[in-house]
């Protein structure tokens, strides 16, 4: 079959076949566990070998240490991770080192700053790949809220997240505050965070529902008295992108007791590294933990 006929998710799943046998990609082996605590089914996963990346991050080091310049894993992309053009300005690739199945990159075909705002064609590209998978899209802004490449790249990654949990963890709990307000925030959660709905998205183009979303960040930017300068905003933040809502949590540091938070970590989902880390967020409150890298809320 002509792979120009075939389904976003279905060249995804073709590309990751042939990727996985070339040894383009490789998966992080993980086991998981539930651990529901404030009534959210937060998802816990274990690396069971980070060697790989690890390596592949020492391997960075090196060569930005020999040309003197950082290095950019996006300019050029590896083809075998190739799934899409995905507008003028974007692509999507796998991204190398998945935690969950199909997981896209959605970057820019020139460099554009991590840090730097989002906008339109941002947007659009994202709903472009939203509206063919159902699954969680975000943006993790800068180093404090847990990038780790400095060249632009939105992400998404497919429902499921885990056989017991049909969406996200805070899935249900978002959703419970719908018709409530313009802009929501949670009582539930001790951390600054802002969260607005999409309604009647369903028979909207990309560009519409680009348009749409660009409007809704802005105000949440407003909200959260993030300010834009010379196209960087002043703070970093994560944010998180469902068909159903949009929401974005500012940031103040990185990790905590060596446990990294990027945007799945406000979705309800966290990785751990070893047993240490693990026995550490069971006997922890993980909405604090997500408080104490955030900002607290008063």
């Amino acid at each position: 079959m002509d792979q120009k006929s075939l389904s976003l998710l279905d060249k995804i799943k073709l590309v990751t076949e042939k990727a996985l046998e070339k040894k383009a990609l490789h998966p992080i082996l993980t086991k998981y566990q539930i651990l529901e605590q404030d009534h959210i089914p937060f998802l816990i996963r274990m690396v069971e070998n980070l060697e790989r990346k690890d390596n592949e991050k020492k391997k960075q080091k090196q060569q930005q240490k020999k040309s003197n310049t950082f290095f950019n894993p996006f300019l050029p992309y590896d083809r075998d991770l190739f799934i899409d053009n995905i507008g003028d300005n974007h692509v999507a690739i796998l991204n190398k080192f998945n935690v969950f199945d199909h997981h896209l990159l959605i970057v820019t075909r020139e460099f554009e700053s991590q840090e730097s705002a989002l906008n339109f064609d941002d947007f659009s590209a994202l709903w472009t790949v939203l509206s063919n998978i159902n699954g969680l899209g975000f943006y993790n802004s800068g180093k404090l809220s847990g990038a780790s490449q400095p060249h632009k790249h939105l992400q998404l990654v497919p429902y499921p997240l885990a056989q017991e949990i049909e969406t996200i963890p805070i899935n249900n709990l978002v959703l419970s505050y719908k018709n409530t307000d313009e802009i929501v925030t949670l009582k539930e959660l001790p951390f600054l965070h802002s969260i607005e709905f999409f309604e009647n998205n369903e028979d909207k183009s990309c560009e519409e529902l680009g348009q749409i979303t660009v409007e809704k960040y802005e105000r949440l930017l407003e909200r959260l008295n993030i300010k834009i300068k010379d196209n960087k905003p002043s703070q970093n933040y994560n944010l998180l992108i469902t068909k159903e809502w949009i929401m974005m949590i500012p940031r103040s540091q990185e990790k905590l007791n060596s446990i990294s938070i990027n945007s799945l970590g406000f979705a309800g989902g966290f990785l751990v590294k070893n047993e240490e880390q693990l026995n550490l967020i069971k006997n922890s409150n993980l909405l604090e933990i997500l408080a104490q890298v955030a900002i607290k809320s008063n």
